[in-house]
């Protein structure tokens, strides 16, 4: 039992990696730093956008409409927090 646990929470890690890879990615497109218009970034940025927008969608079906601000990435990291402590 303690096997599946820790796999679990591996993956859980590892969603919330991307998570926070998506989340800084979007922050240095913004800002210029980071060009979409190049292939590795692009390539990046489009599959974190695969990955995780199922999950965002289910949060922001959720939440209320703040204009341009988007939170459903800090409360999908909120909530792995809350499985991993759940798991151990």
């Amino acid at each position: 039992m303690e096997t599946i646990s820790d796999i679990l929470v591996y993956l859980i890690s590892l969603v919330r990696f991307f998570v926070i890879a998506h989340f800084i990615m979007s922050w240095l497109i913004r800002f210029e730093v980071l060009n979409i218009r190049q292939d590795f970034v692009a390539q990046v940025w489009y599959g974190l956008q695969r990955l995780l927008e199922p999950i965002y969608s289910r949060v922001r079906r959720f939440m209320p409409d703040l204009g341009g601000i988007d939170l459903s990435p800090i409360v999908v990291l909120v909530s792995l927090e809350v499985l991993i402590i759940i798991i151990t």
